[in-house]
């Protein structure tokens, strides 16, 4: 079987424009970690079934191991990397509000659970304890930090 042709695309990465040569069958995952080396994005079960590797394309939360990169020529993609500017080591608020209410053990899944809890915020989804669990459904944590992923996001959702 020939191999597919490879091809430029151009996507913002957390505000910057990045320029990358892969194959057509590249998924954005793995554009992300082993071509622009921004390895925050995890790859948990490479089928959509975990969550880990959830990242924000034009503000609306994927799974980035289920897309091509190249479908996605010109995107902004926002990663767990973009949540400081460089050098700057204040945590995000969300951040802090997982490390306040123990929301993570491993920290595996924790890339993924911010950037679709970051979503679900902005969405509207986080009204109450019943719809973040629903919501953020699709983010799975095998140390069954979830209690504290609730409260994480409930607490900012609020304001508090």
């Amino acid at each position: 079987m020939k191999p597919k042709a490879a091809g430029e695309i151009s996507l913002i990465v957390n505000g910057s424009v990045r320029t990358v040569t892969l194959d057509a069958r590249v998924t954005l995952l793995d554009a992300l970690r082993d071509r622009l080396n921004l390895t925050g994005t995890r790859k948990g079960c490479d089928q959509g079934t975990c969550g880990a590797c959830t990242v924000l394309l034009n503000g609306r939360r994927i799974l980035s191991c289920l897309t091509l990169a190249a479908m996605h020529d010109g995107a902004a993609i926002a990663t767990i990397e973009g949540f400081s500017e460089v050098g700057d080591e204040s945590l995000h608020p969300l951040q802090a509000a997982f490390i306040e209410h123990d929301a993570l053990q491993c920290g595996y899944c924790t890339p993924g659970q911010i950037m679709s809890a970051l979503a679900c915020i902005a969405e509207g989804h986080a009204t109450s304890d019943d719809e973040i669990r629903f919501w953020m459904s699709g983010n799975l944590c095998r140390c069954g930090a979830y209690p504290g992923i609730v409260a994480a996001i409930g607490q900012i959702a609020r304001g508090e």
